[in-house]
């Protein structure tokens, strides 16, 4: 398996897929980055021999933030929406969604899959003696 910037990559897919494993490549910045190092869409991950790997490495590392950096990077920055107590801090800080969805009925993905469901809330009557 080959190694870019600290992530192994599979072997049996195109170099242009297998990109996409980094943290911070898409689809889209792969074929970029690919274009850049004059390495061909199409060829295998396994293919590639260590002076591509290096081409690759290098490009990604002068142009772009990936992996660590970028985590650090975003992380950064919901920090200081956080400190400044913008609506988007207050948001993240007490884990509900940011962008303006509404939580009355769907936001399990970002409160966890809470499924706590009450009765009509009526007692059941009780049974004759």
């Amino acid at each position: 398996m080959p190694r870019v910037l600290g992530v192994h990559i599979p072997d049996e897919k195109k170099i242009e897929i297998a990109l996409t494993y980094v943290y911070g490549i898409g689809k889209t910045l792969s074929k970029e980055i690919l274009k850049q190092a004059n390495i061909p869409l199409d060829k295998k991950a396994k293919d590639l021999t260590q002076d591509e790997l290096n081409k690759i490495k290098e490009v990604v590392e002068t142009n772009y933030l990936v992996e660590g950096d970028l985590k650090r990077d975003v992380m950064m920055n919901v920090k200081r929406l956080k400190d400044i107590n913008t609506w988007r801090g207050q948001r993240h800080s007490k884990k509900l969604p940011v962008r303006g969805q509404t939580t009355r009925v769907n936001s399990r993905t970002v409160r966890g899959n809470k499924r706590t469901t009450v009765g009509s809330g009526r007692k059941a009557a009780p049974s004759p003696k």
